[in-house]
């Protein structure tokens, strides 16, 4: 296995563009990194400058992943680039990436089946609970678009990978995969988001395993407050996932899976909004009723782990919310957001770190960037 790091959220990634960007991953010590879509590493798709990003990933000995995007189609109107690739086309623009990630031996690609508009608070956060269209006709949409692109994946040898979003649950991937074919259709596995579905890490793990292709290691906070449950994402080790669980049977069912950290985003990136919260309204009778899948039993699990982490709060082992918050972006008055670009290296450090150290303890192989250089 390697560890690297989702492009977006690596500090600096747009500015310096992708082969800097390589470089700075190097600088970082890990291994890898992972373009959300083909166009992140060429707006254009144009050939030869993804030919020199793949050269230099292989030159620094680094592993080279991408997607083709959002796939659900009510959405898609959000996210303009992905039909205008296609020069209005958004098959033929998702059909060109598929091509153009292949050429340079990208072949698990990553989509998402929705949008988190962060700027408002609790279910309506995301496209689940859209109120124009149901998340079924979303989901039945969504199967569409990825049968007719399931001749293209299947003729690259290529896996379309749907991420464990915020707004789609692991039983519907699965339903999506068996639909489609796990011979062109896999998982990105969110170690994080799940959460925010009520369902809980190691029991999504479980379930996913056989189809997991691609990753977004994160952790969060997660705990009791108003409306709900709040949600927070922290460094690796600082929150309530699992790895020491998590590691093993991701290493078990995908000895070769690259671990790509998906880490808070440095605020001189991406400003951060005004209203960050995040609620995941468990206890809403709509938002129980949008989650027919999940079991008793999971959700007693998910608590359970719940009330264990307000125990390490509780300690002061990791801080509250509101502490959290106001130590990285001037919470609650936002006027000095100060997660800059050495903040978001030290959250890039401290979760890399908790990662290598839990692989240690378990066993679990991560080559380095020189390793596979010596190996060449």
């Amino acid at each position: 296995m390697k560890l690297g790091i989702d492009s977006i959220k690596l500090p600096q990634s747009k500015t310096r563009g992708p082969l800097a960007s390589l470089d700075h991953v190097k600088e970082l010590g890990l291994a890898g990194i992972f373009f959300s879509t083909a166009l992140d590493m060429s707006p254009t798709l144009e050939p030869g400058a993804l030919r020199d990003i793949r050269a230099k990933a292989d030159d620094l000995g680094l592993y080279l992943e991408s997607g083709i995007g959002k796939i659900n189609p009510y959405c898609s109107a959000e996210e303009p680039a992905l039909r205008a690739a296609g020069g209005g086309d958004i098959i033929a623009g998702f059909t060109r990436m598929i091509e153009s990630s292949a050429a340079i031996g990208c072949l698990e690609l990553w989509v998402a089946p929705g949008n988190f508009k962060s700027e408002y608070r609790g279910r309506l956060a995301n496209d689940r609970f859209r109120t124009d269209v149901t998340w079924q006709d979303q989901l039945d949409g969504m199967e569409k678009v990825l049968r007719k692109l399931a001749p293209v994946a299947r003729a690259h040898g290529a896996h379309m990978n749907i991420e464990t979003h915020d707004e789609i649950t692991s039983f519907e991937i699965l339903r999506l995969i068996e639909k489609v074919g796990e011979d062109c259709v896999g998982v990105v596995f969110d170690t994080g988001n799940g959460l925010q579905r009520g369902e809980h890490p190691v029991f999504a793990a479980r379930r996913l395993a056989p189809y997991i292709r691609q990753t977004h290691i994160k952790d969060a906070y997660v705990g009791r407050a108003p409306g709900g449950l709040d949600f927070q994402t922290r460094p690796c080790g600082g929150g309530i996932v699992d790895f020491a669980t998590i590691l093993p049977i991701l290493a078990d069912a995908n000895p070769a899976l690259n671990l790509s950290l998906e880490v808070a985003q440095s605020v001189e990136d991406k400003p951060r909004r005004a209203n960050p919260r995040q609620c995941i309204e468990i206890d809403d009778p709509i938002w129980r009723a949008g989650h027919p899948d999940l079991t008793e039993d999971e959700l007693a699990a998910y608590m359970a782990m719940v009330d264990a982490y307000e125990v390490r709060v509780k300690s002061g082992a990791v801080p509250d919310w509101e502490a959290y918050e106001a130590s990285r972006y001037g919470y609650p008055t936002y006027e000095n957001q100060s997660y800059g670009f050495n903040a978001a290296i030290a959250f890039i450090q401290q979760s890399a770190d908790h990662i290598r150290s839990i692989c240690r303890d378990k066993g679990i192989a991560l080559a380095s960037p020189e390793a596979k250089q010596q190996a060449a």
